[in-house]
């Protein structure tokens, strides 16, 4: 999962790139934590997207930010023809362990080293609003054929349930100036572009199952600025977490629970001018 900003080099003047800094400290520290309690996606997203786009087992798929490879197993339901793009070491080497035959690229999300017009589908899973930029959508433009598609996906927290509403407040305070998709800016690189327009779009109920401390406390303590945030307060909030929810359904963090999750689906087809 990657955020770059680009820069003018005065002497070179090459585009240079660095990940923001929630990315670059908390990704890195916390990508085995990342894998092993982020939640997975609805498993009807597969077959949604495979109906919808008329994608078969000969499509050309493109994860880009894949961090560990947590969308891939989807992906793998429709073609084992998949590309994962990937710029951070510690989420690729977590990658590269769960996921040992897919194909991995270490690169940003404006200078891919593929070949133009060779992708059938980019998909983008918890990550575009990292890289949400005009040069991103001009690279995936170069990449896609004709009619091709950007599938963007993210799993939301569902905010209409009481303890989910109070442990979002909690967190909301520290995320500063970090890329976030309820913030909506991601959606800005849309406007007055004639790259891409919308053509599909669903949301999907889905629960993340385990202990609270899995679900919950470990789930949010993976979250990029807070992995980013000392070993202490992570402790801190990781206990006012688990109260949170004590509070709330009674369930200590050994106990299991549902924690329920909006998944929200938006596809964008790519403009072919002649």
């Amino acid at each position: 999962m990657l955020f770059y900003r680009c820069t003018k080099d005065k002497e070179s003047q090459n585009m240079t790139q660095s990940l923001h800094s929630s990315a670059q400290k908390g990704f890195s520290s916390a990508a085995e934590l990342y894998q092993q309690v982020r939640p997975s996606y609805p498993q009807s997203i597969a077959l949604w997207l495979q109906d919808r786009l008329q994608l078969s087992s000969e499509t050309m798929l493109l994860d880009l930010g894949s961090g560990t490879g947590k969308f891939l197993p989807y992906l793998q339901q429709i073609t084992q023809h998949i590309t994962a793009v990937e710029p951070i070491d510690e989420m690729l080497a977590q990658l590269k362990q769960a996921y040992p035959n897919v194909q991995t690229l270490q690169a940003f999300s404006n200078n891919m080293p593929i070949q133009h017009q060779t992708v059938d589908v980019v998909t983008c899973a918890q990550s575009f609003h990292w890289f949400a930029h005009l040069e991103t959508l001009t690279e995936i433009h170069r990449i896609l054929k004709p009619n091709g598609y950007l599938v963007l996906i993210w799993n939301q927290r569902d905010i209409g349930i009481n303890w989910v509403k109070a442990l979002a407040d909690v967190i909301s305070p520290f995320e500063g100036n970090t890329p976030r998709y309820h913030s909506n800016q991601w959606r800005k690189v849309f406007q007055e572009q004639d790259l891409f327009k919308l053509y599909q779009e669903t949301t999907i109920p889905h629960l993340h199952h385990g202990t609270v401390e899995q679900v919950v406390s470990k789930r949010l303590l993976s979250t990029s600025f807070i992995a980013a945030m000392p070993k202490s307060k992570q402790l801190e909030l990781k206990a006012q977490f688990e109260r949170i929810v004590q509070e709330y359904t009674g369930k200590s963090l050994d106990e299991e629970i549902d924690f329920p999750y909006i998944t929200h689906v938006y596809v964008f087809e790519k403009i072919t001018t002649e």
